[in-house]
């Protein structure tokens, strides 16, 4: 079985909350920094294919770094080549937290959604 990966950022409320939750339901997982330990651009093709969620779910749309870079105009013309790429520079666009689970991608914290996708 491969490894359950929780990517977040430690400061982030939401992360904060979706790793108490893991805890509290016995769910280990290892945790890695977003901001310290970015996903590559092939990490985030394999997650956007298990996840089969839209591209742009990925992106953290509250972030500063999202709205500095007036992503909410560009991605529409973005291809998808360009928004992996764009990803793949900066953690603090991704949005999180991230659970990675064997053939499982959980994208940001909805307990209703993990608790149906984990059980």
């Amino acid at each position: 079985m491969s490894e359950r990966i929780f990517v977040c950022y430690p400061r982030c409320t939401t992360c904060k909350k979706a790793e108490k939750w893991l805890s509290d339901k016995g769910i280990a997982a290892k945790v890695r920094d977003i901001k310290e330990d970015n996903p590559t651009e092939k990490e985030l093709r394999q997650w956007h294919k298990k996840s089969a969620l839209p591209l742009k779910r990925f992106f953290n749309t509250s972030g500063l770094k999202y709205k500095e870079l007036s992503l909410k105009d560009k991605l529409p013309s973005m291809s998808e080549e360009e928004q992996y790429k764009l990803l793949a520079t900066d953690g603090m666009l991704v949005k999180r937290p991230i659970l990675v689970d064997g053939d499982k991608v959980l994208v940001g914290f909805k307990e209703q959604e993990w608790q149906d996708a984990l059980s």
